[in-house]
């Protein structure tokens, strides 16, 4: 029995596998408490700060920041997920399932946080948008929105069409493509004797586009960065395209 995403959008089905989790448990979270550690040195924001972090997984970005003496809300489509990172709600921590293209509240935070790709999901681009949009009725007057994507030109230049990866004993066969304006990945596997394929599929937005996003839903970028050392952008060679909007 072949079991695929019988759903029309790809990241609720995946997402709430085990699976998933599995396929990217060894992800270098050491790298990306760094490179919050450095956001925040960029933003200083104040003691008690109210950051939103949209689309958290299992929270662990959330958790941090919560560590470091801020009040966080994590939000993610993922009923799975948040169900995991409920387990660390404290008085100042809160996690509730949430679609990012509807507003979460309305100039409630200081920040919002979306982070590692966690954009461009969306079969109508106009639901982008609408993403940045609620963004926007977030928060407070002058606030900020860090947002981190790759980077396309170096997508399109440097993509692996093909590995395979081992976990658990468990062969994940992943095929990526450029197609229709997204980067396709397609994961195929088997477990039990039964086989499964399942899809990652995210727009290939240029800087431009984003830009013009930013722009339509009211924001101004101040700052643009490539990677997580938070050295400045290059369109060539930077891994990462991250930048920090003001609400004005």
């Amino acid at each position: 029995m072949l079991t695929t995403n019988s759903r029309s959008e790809w990241f609720i089905s995946w997402f709430d596998t085990r699976y998933y989790q599995m396929l990217y448990r060894d992800r270098d979270h050491h790298e990306a408490e760094r490179f919050l550690q450095r956001l925040l040195l960029t933003l200083d924001p104040a003691a008690g700060s109210k950051i939103l972090d949209l689309a958290c997984g299992v929270g662990r970005h959330s958790i941090f920041l919560n560590k470091q003496g801020f009040h966080v809300t994590g939000v993610d489509a993922s009923v799975n997920s948040i169900a995991k990172a409920a387990a660390f709600r404290t008085e100042s921590l809160h996690f509730a399932v949430h679609d990012m293209r509807e507003p979460y509240a309305d100039q409630s935070y200081d920040f919002v946080f979306n982070l590692f790709t966690s954009f461009g999901y969306f079969e109508d681009p106009s639901d982008d948008l609408r993403v940045l949009q609620a963004v926007y009725k977030a928060l407070k007057p002058r606030g900020r929105f860090v947002f981190d994507f790759f980077n396309a030109e170096k997508v399109r230049a440097t993509l692996v069409s093909s590995e395979t990866k081992v976990v658990d004993d468990i062969v994940f066969s992943i095929e990526r493509e450029i197609s229709g304006g997204f980067v396709i990945k397609t994961i195929r596997f088997v477990d039990a004797g039964e086989s499964f394929v399942f899809q990652e599929k995210v727009r290939l937005l240029s800087t431009e586009d984003i830009q013009s996003y930013f722009a339509q839903a009211g924001f101004k970028v101040a700052n643009a960065y490539g990677n997580y050392a938070m050295q400045p952008f290059a369109a060539e060679s930077s891994d990462r395209l991250i930048f920090i909007a003001e609400k004005v």
